[in-house]
């Protein structure tokens, strides 16, 4: 649905993106993580035709951003970090003038419209003046305009940005639920939004892409060697520790001694081995009160991968 091949873009001696490559499947969101400047921003902008690159080939639904920007234009919806919307009008009347310059028919769009309006649980509030809603219905109103023309695919830039819990989780239900009918590209600093809402994550650094993968698979590919937290009660008289010491491939780290158990962190060599530490621990009268496995999250790779050294060590 999307396609980038070799992108590079300079703003005079500055390199913004250096010659990056990504495809986007039908169907799937994708998560577009950086720090500020990595070149997050300037990718979505070529990609929506406000920007040519320097050099590269880009296209989406088969067409060429920079060949047949008109076409594209067609078939992307673009919801900015700022929705574009005039606060004076109502609802209605700012979806019908959005589809005024969408081109759609005068005799489709009020129904277009509608149907918008329910999908984004808009309905109650089609009459209402834009600038007396709450943030997180004028996030609404800035998805229907991004939808109004049935876009093939969304380009979300920081699309919960501000917004009460309780917004945000309806926000991420209505992008889920929109992914059924459109492939999605989300840009957001909030690492636990893609955690929940993308199906794959492409994270940007200094103008490179430095990983992309689904979130499971780069949680799991960074972390060192299998771990987990454990909560021990030992047998009246069992050394726990020696056992554990005497295990090949075993050690704790960070043992906090509780009112009748202990609190430690396990590190194997191999993860098939914790079955049998397990069962010798157990078959001494050991109890196990809390097995948790730790792996690293997301914010550990984006910290790890973002780094300036670390960060190309592992592009």
């Amino acid at each position: 649905m999307i396609e980038m091949q070799g992108i590079t873009k300079y703003y005079d001696n500055f390199r913004a993106l250096n010659n990056i490559s990504l495809k986007v499947e039908k169907g799937e969101i994708l998560g577009l993580l950086g720090p500020n400047g990595a070149g997050k921003t300037t990718a979505m902008r070529i990609l929506t035709c406000f920007l040519p690159a320097t050099s590269g080939t880009a296209s989406v639904a088969g067409f060429d951003v920079f060949e047949d920007s008109l076409e594209v234009r067609r078939r992307i919806g673009y919801l900015p970090e700022t929705p574009p919307l005039y606060p004076e009008m109502t609802v209605k009347s700012y979806l019908n003038f959005i589809g005024e310059i969408r081109e759609l028919p005068a005799r489709h769009r009020l129904e277009r419209i509608g149907y918008v309006a329910e999908r984004i649980g808009l309905t109650e509030n089609i009459g209402r003046v834009i600038g007396t809603l709450s943030k997180g219905y004028r996030q609404r109103v800035g998805l229907a305009q991004a939808l109004l023309h049935n876009p093939e695919v969304l380009i979300l830039d920081e699309p919960t940005v501000g917004l009460d819990p309780n917004q945000i989780i309806e926000i991420r239900g209505l992008i889920k639920d929109l992914a059924k009918d459109h492939t999605i590209v989300l840009s957001t600093h909030i690492l636990p939004e893609v955690s929940m809402t993308c199906s794959r994550v492409v994270i940007i650094s200094e103008g490179d892409i430095v990983a992309v993968d689904s979130v499971t698979n780069l949680e799991k590919n960074a972390t060192a060697s299998p771990a987990w937290k454990i909560i021990l009660k030992p047998a009246v008289g069992q050394n726990w520790r020696e056992t554990i010491d005497k295990f090949d491939g075993a050690s704790i780290c960070d043992i906090k001694e509780l009112t009748d158990a202990f609190e430690f962190t396990l590190k194997l060599s191999r993860s098939e081995r914790f079955d049998d530490l397990f069962g010798q621990m157990t078959g001494g009268g050991a109890m196990f009160r809390e097995i948790s496995p730790i792996r690293a999250t997301l914010e550990d790779i984006f910290l790890k991968l973002t780094s300036t050294e670390e960060g190309k060590e592992a592009a």
